[in-house]
């Protein structure tokens, strides 16, 4: 007889009664990590800064699958007072919080010689400073539920991008945020990072060239999709309770075929 474990797969909603809070979850890769946990149960807490026309939209199509089920916080997360008023308005609305992604950023190019003082700010700030300082105030309610978060890091974090010298640098201290993290807030939380390679590519444009290119370096030779992501991330929610303070790859391989 076999002594396999159950097949959590074939549970249709793994996060019923959890709580996910989002940032950055009205468009483009967090609407679809906001859709996949929503699917898979959870109710989901959506964060945006300009977009919040498209939270709304987004909001009322989960509404429409599972009513009372999603929450809109607008504001700019380079605000301090707002990271405590997310935790603090994620635990009024639901109860609790059991995953937090850290998924809002900014990515500009920023090349030597044109480098300013509010870029840094701006980049350090949105894509390595919040989830710090957001982690740290969601700390207390994740470890009552021995939750878990999940940081959108990138493969330039470990392989800088020519003229985004900012950027690569703040994600390469996210990288390493998510592992000190996951020692620290350990036994408790679980922190783990997704490190996305092409899946949509930058709304400021890009020339064909230029992604023939990319995707003549990826093993797999085509970019990936925002389900990519959000399956990887529901890999972490779960599907793996004895993995922290790791950086999974969704890149088709780019990252060893640079």
């Amino acid at each position: 007889m076999s002594s396999l474990p159950p097949d959590s797969s074939a549970d249709p909603s793994p996060l019923s009664g959890q709580t996910a809070l989002v940032t950055g979850a009205a468009r483009r890769v967090g609407a679809q990590i906001a859709r996949s946990l929503h699917a898979a149960g959870a109710n989901v807490v959506i964060h945006c800064h300009h977009s919040l026309r498209e939270a709304e939209e987004l909001a009322a199509e989960l509404e429409r699958a599972r009513a009372a089920s999603t929450a809109i916080i607008a504001g700019d997360l380079l605000d301090d007072a707002l990271l405590q008023r997310l935790v603090d308005a994620t635990r009024e609305h639901f109860g609790s919080l059991h995953l937090l992604i850290n998924n809002a950023s900014t990515f500009y190019p920023t090349p030597v010689g044109d480098i300013t003082a509010a870029q840094w700010q701006d980049l350090i700030g949105t894509n390595l400073r919040v989830p710090l300082f957001l982690t740290q105030a969601a700390a207390p309610l994740l470890k009552r539920t021995h939750g878990s978060v999940v940081n959108i890091v990138d493969i330039h974090g470990q392989r800088p991008l020519r003229d985004h010298v900012v950027y690569s640098t703040a994600k390469a201290g996210l990288i390493m945020l998510t592992r000190a993290l996951a020692r620290e807030l350990a036994p408790e939380v679980r922190v783990n990072a997704l490190a996305p390679g092409t899946i949509l590519w930058p709304e400021s444009g890009m020339d064909a060239a230029r992604k023939d290119k990319i995707l003549a370096r990826t093993p797999l030779a085509r970019s990936g999709s925002p389900e990519d992501i959000a399956r990887a991330v529901l890999f972490f929610a779960t599907e793996a309770p004895f993995v922290t303070g790791q950086i999974l790859a969704v890149d088709g391989g780019r990252s060893i075929g640079w």
